[in-house]
């Protein structure tokens, strides 16, 4: 019972601290993509951090979720984004590199249901849209299966 008050306790505060960055977690990316669903992840809840890109960023997310989420989306319906903006201080508290797409905002990490959809999803992506990096990860002892898709704005 002492356990059950403490996740209360602490989602609780979480939800507080993100509550802060409502408004700006709500921010539109796309047709169905908000920074919520790209900048809020189970870490940053746990670790009660603002993760909030820099405009900069942010349009680097958009161009993301406009020529990879999107499209994803359209042809395979509602996609569960898990990892996405990472913050410095994100970087920091969970170890990732602090130059990788993710602190970028280039980078999504899309969790999927089963192999057979995440090799749909990356043959499409591969056959149909444009991206810098894509690979498949399945991690047996969770059975969890993450496609890892980045797109990088081509500047002329």
């Amino acid at each position: 019972m002492e356990n059950t008050k403490k996740v209360a306790a602490n989602a609780a505060t979480a939800f507080n601290t993100t509550n802060e960055y409502a408004t700006l977690y709500d921010l539109r990316m796309s047709e169905h993509f908000t920074l919520r669903n790209l900048a809020l992840s189970g870490a940053v809840i746990r670790h009660r951090i603002a993760n909030v890109p820099t405009t900069e960023e942010t349009e680097r997310l958009r161009a993301l979720c406009e020529n990879v989420l999107e499209p994803l989306r359209r042809r395979f319906g509602v996609i569960r984004v898990v990892n996405g903006y990472h913050s410095e201080e994100l970087c920091r508290l969970t170890g990732s590199d602090n130059t990788s797409q993710h602190r970028l905002g280039e980078e999504a990490d899309i969790h999927v249901s089963s192999m057979e959809v995440a090799q749909k999803m990356h043959d499409f992506i591969k056959a149909n849209l444009v991206y810098d990096q894509l690979r498949l990860e399945a991690k047996p002892k969770t059975c969890t299966i993450i496609l890892h898709v980045s797109y990088k704005v081509v500047r002329g």
